[in-house]
């Protein structure tokens, strides 16, 4: 993990652009058919968007919905309120949000917890769906 995401000390830390950036770096990012083709070889897709936004613009098929605030206990596989896709360090998982900003945090999250390939899909749901990947209604 950077450097760079590591704290600061006192005083100001960074800005949500260069901790973002920062995260980016350390992520290979995924466009929608690259997502797709993890989940079709046995990756897990995971949705962290919430609720209103599923509502609104639908799911993608055969992903987990882990809202972003129970992510890190839902997909540590050693934690006792894992999710039973959880299964181990090495599972490829690909978060996505809306539009991809807050899944590069929550990746970076993920792969603190020792989750290494761990990574998110750039652009979120609104790439998979402009790029006419299946979503459910």
């Amino acid at each position: 993990m950077s450097g760079e995401l590591r704290g600061r000390g006192p005083g100001p830390g960074m800005r949500v652009e260069e901790l973002l950036a920062a995260a980016r770096a350390g992520l290979d990012r995924l466009g929608p058919a690259e997502a797709a083709a993890v989940q079709t070889a046995g990756g897990l897709l995971v949705d962290i968007r919430y609720a209103a936004l599923r509502e609104r613009d639908g799911t993608v098929p055969g992903a987990l919905v882990v809202e972003r605030n129970e992510l890190e206990w839902r997909l540590d596989p050693a934690c006792e309120f894992r999710a039973a896709e959880a299964t181990g360090h090495d599972l490829r998982v690909v978060v996505f949000c809306d539009e991809g900003y807050a899944s590069s945090l929550a990746a970076v999250s993920l792969r603190l917890l020792g989750l290494r390939h761990a990574t998110d899909l750039d652009g979120g749901f609104q790439a998979w769906r402009a790029a006419g990947l299946p979503v459910d209604h």
